[in-house]
């Protein structure tokens, strides 16, 4: 894999950002990488979940015309 080198700006935050939280430079860096890659995951299940959510209702007959729910949404 290429590892595009980082620039000097983001390179001076992860600095700064590794000397506020008392870690290297490296360390601050894998945890942000596994909090976002966290939060990633969590988006992605939570996406599947409102989809299957989504599809086990339309099986079910539980929808409604569209127009209904636009004109709801313009009354809100």
């Amino acid at each position: 894999m290429d590892m595009t080198p980082v620039k000097p700006e983001r390179k001076a935050q992860l600095e700064e950002y590794a000397k506020r939280h008392g870690k290297d430079a490296a360390d601050a860096l894998d945890n942000v990488l596994a909090d976002y890659f966290a939060g990633e995951e969590h988006d992605y299940q939570a996406s599947l979940e409102a989809i299957r959510r989504g599809y086990e209702d339309v099986k079910a007959g539980r929808t409604r015309p569209a127009a209904e729910f636009l004109e709801e949404l313009r009354e809100k």
